[in-house]
C-alpha cells in the first residue's frame, strides 16, 4: 500500500457559478456500462468469477429498467419547494415506494436463474417465497443501513431492484428537477449515502470530483480534499494497491476515521463507481486493517460494509 500527495482543499475547481452539480448517467448507458466494466476487470482478476456474476446481475438491472414506464412521481410543485428547501425529493425514508419495484425484482431474479447455479437458485427460490410485506420490509431495512439479521445472500438482488426503481425516477425527472441537499454528503436525489466518489474528465465537468449515490446513481459535486462523511478538510490522505496506475484509491480522514474509494477518470476513463469498487476489495482489507471504517456501503457487499459507520 502506498500513500500519494494531496492537493490543497478545493484546488484546481472552477468557481461554484460554473460547476454543473449534479450528473444523472444516461438512462440507457448507467448499468448497461457496469456490466460491459465488470466483465473487463474479471479478466484475469482472483474473483473472476464473482465479477462475471455481478455483470450478468447488472445486464439484468439494464434490461429491467428499459420495461418501467410509468410509476408515481413527485409534482413540478414538490420538486420546486424540496428545491428551494435543500430536501431529496425521493427520499429513501419518506417517499412512498411503489409496490413495482417488486415486479422488478422478479424480472431480474428470472434473468439471473437462467444461468443461476445451484447455490444461487436456492436463494432465488428464498426470495421467490416471500410474501410482499416480507419484501417491503427487507427493502426498508436495506434502505436504512439496517443489516443485522440480514439475509446477506438475498440482499444483492433486493438492492439491484431498488436501484433500478430509484434510477428510473431519477432519470425521468432529469438534472432539472433537483438541487443542492442541505446535507452534502447524502443524495440529493434520494438521500442515500454514496458508495464512492469519482473525478471526472472532460467539459465543465473535467478535474471535478463527484460523489456516487449507492441507490439511484447520481453524482453529486463535492470539493476534492474533503472528507465526504464529516467534511474535514484537515488529514485528509490518499492511499492505493502498490503495482496499479492508481485509478482507485482510499481516500482516509484522521478526524473521523472513515474512508471512501475515489475513482479518477484521468487514470482510467472507464472506473465505474459500483464496478471498481467491488474489484478492489484488497483496498477495503488495507483499510481495515489500519482501523478505518468505510463511510458508504456498496449494496452488493452488504456483509464487508455492515460495520460502516
Amino acid at each position: 500500500m502506498t500513500t500519494t500527495s494531496v492537493l490543497q482543499p478545493g484546488e484546481i475547481e472552477p468557481p461554484a457559478g460554473e460547476i454543473p452539480f449534479i450528473y444523472i448517467p444516461p438512462r440507457d448507458a448507467g448499468f448497461r456500462n457496469r456490466a460491459e466494466r465488470l466483465r473487463q476487470l474479471a479478466e484475469g482478476h482472483v474473483m473472476q468469477e464473482f465479477l462475471l456474476f455481478m455483470a450478468d446481475l447488472s445486464d439484468a438491472q439494464h434490461a429491467a429498467l428499459a420495461t418501467l414506464t410509468q410509476v408515481p412521481l413527485p409534482s413540478a410543485t414538490e420538486t420546486g419547494l424540496c428545491r428551494e428547501h435543500g430536501m431529496p425529493p425521493l427520499s429513501v425514508q419518506s417517499w412512498r415506494r411503489d409496490s413495482v419495484w417488486q415486479q422488478t425484482l422478479s424480472q431480474i431474479i428470472a434473468h439471473v436463474a437462467k444461468t443461476a447455479k445451484p447455490e444461487t437458485t436456492k436463494i432465488l427460490l428464498r426470495l421467490q417465497d416471500m410474501d410482499n410485506a416480507a419484501l417491503e420490509t427487507f427493502a426498508t431495512d436495506i434502505l436504512s443501513g439496517q443489516f443485522d439479521d440480514m439475509d446477506l445472500g438475498a440482499a444483492p438482488f433486493v438492492a439491484a431492484a431498488l436501484q433500478v426503481y430509484w434510477t428510473h425516477m431519477a432519470t425521468t425527472l432529469g438534472t432539472q428537477a433537483f438541487g443542492a441537499s442541505d446535507i452534502s454528503n447524502l443524495c440529493p436525489v434520494c438521500a442515500s449515502p454514496p458508495v464512492s466518489s469519482i473525478v471526472r474528465i472532460g467539459g465543465s465537468e473535467n478535474g471535478l470530483r463527484y460523489l456516487c449515490c449507492s441507490v439511484c446513481n447520481t453524482q453529486w459535486h463535492m470539493v476534492r480534499v474533503k472528507c465526504s462523511n464529516c467534511e474535514s478538510t484537515k488529514g485528509i490522505s490518499y492511499y492505493m494497491i502498490e503495482g496499479t496506475p492508481g485509478a482507485v484509491k482510499a481516500e482516509t480522514c484522521e478526524e473521523c476515521g472513515t474512508y471512501l474509494k475515489i475513482m479518477q477518470m484521468d487514470k482510467d476513463p472507464q472506473v465505474d463507481p459500483v464496478a471498481d469498487d467491488l474489484a478492489t476489495l484488497t483496498l477495503d482489507l488495507m483499510m481495515d486493517e489500519s482501523g478505518k471504517l468505510r463511510s458508504g456501503p456498496n449494496l452488493f457487499l452488504i456483509s464487508s460494509s455492515a460495520n460502516s459507520v
